[in-house]
């Protein structure tokens, strides 16, 4: 495996693209190579030739953002047999294109949606629009409904991973993150909920069922991160975190990410009038919960700019959730 970055010779690059058979032929020249924006588990680069653009992305057994976290390699197999499974007349214009795979060197090759951008800024701006939420509803109905191959990959290495930053490290009080780093205050402000036994055994709960095999197709990381946007449409992308689980964790991560955006708590009615299958809201409320209290006092901290006071009030809120 030879690892590709941002800053490999483009005349090695165009060689290693040409023998792995990702060039159209001998006259495509690599022209450029950037990044489209701020990956976490993956090597994302942009590479723009005589001929076309594309998307490459490559995953290494560590996460690219934090390189000191091991992650099983295989999650590049998993994308791609996610958008392989999600081929829909619906989806078409909303899922980049699969151009080209690479097994062994761990490359995809996908379409290059251009200038579009993720949407974390919303984090900033505390809105979201009414017509984008249907858009996303829609998009995991139909994720949801599709019948996946009985092989579909267990993802169990990233799935584990993955547990361990949503429902363990984040309550260990001695879990070496510094949040007071983040802003001061916030590892006291976070003690209480790492203290509460009640607390931790449902979040525990929750935890073991992620772990367990369900029978929906789910994106497995349904936040704004994954959400791409250009004028009016909507791209989801990273589906690395795909497994077959239960709906309510793509619900819930939705839910719990619309909740910090506005500081509201009004989407899971939302979502459950326009939302098409059946589905336990208890559980959903559960998991909105969970990531909430996460996304403040773990290690996976967003750009989102709010007073000690608000997190307070998110936290509170998203004990209700877990414990009602």
């Amino acid at each position: 495996m030879i690892l590709i970055n941002l800053d490999t010779p483009l005349e090695e690059l165009r060689n290693h693209l040409f023998y792995l058979g990702f060039l159209n032929s001998e006259k495509e020249e690599v022209l450029s190579v950037e990044k489209p924006g701020e990956g976490n588990m993956n090597v994302v680069l942009r590479i723009k030739t005589n001929e076309r653009s594309f998307i490459l992305k490559q995953s290494r057994p560590y996460v690219e953002k934090y390189k000191q976290i091991e992650a099983p390699v295989e999650r590049i197999d998993v994308e791609h047999q996610f958008y392989e499974s999600i081929q829909d007349d619906n989806l078409i214009g909303h899922i980049p294109k699969i151009i080209d795979y690479n097994e062994s060197e761990h490359i995809l090759i996908l379409q290059d949606l251009g200038t579009c951008e993720d949407m974390t800024s919303a984090y900033e701006t505390r809105e979201i629009k009414i017509k984008t939420l249907l858009k996303l509803i829609q998009f995991l109905n139909i994720i949801h409904a599709k019948s996946t191959p009985k092989d579909f990959p267990k993802n169990m290495g990233l799935r584990q991973l993955n547990h361990q930053h949503i429902f363990v490290l984040p309550f260990m009080e001695n879990n070496g993150f510094q949040l007071n780093d983040v802003q001061n205050g916030l590892q006291e402000l976070s003690l209480p909920y790492k203290k509460d036994a009640a607390l931790k055994r449902e979040i525990k709960k929750i935890g073991e069922k992620y772990l367990s095999t369900g029978n929906t197709l789910l994106h497995g990381d349904f936040y704004p991160g994954s959400w791409m946007t250009e004028g009016d449409n909507i791209y989801i992308i990273d589906p690395e975190f795909s497994f077959l689980g239960f709906a309510e964790f793509d619900l819930g991560i939705m839910t719990a990410h619309l909740t910090m955006i506005t500081m509201e708590n009004h989407f899971l009615d939302v979502i459950l009038q326009h939302y098409t299958h059946k589905v336990d809201s208890k559980l959903i409320k559960q998991v909105t919960g969970i990531e909430i209290m996460r996304r403040l006092i773990g290690l996976a901290q967003l750009p989102l700019n709010r007073t000690l006071q608000e997190k307070e009030m998110l936290l509170k809120m998203a004990k209700k959730l877990i414990l009602p």
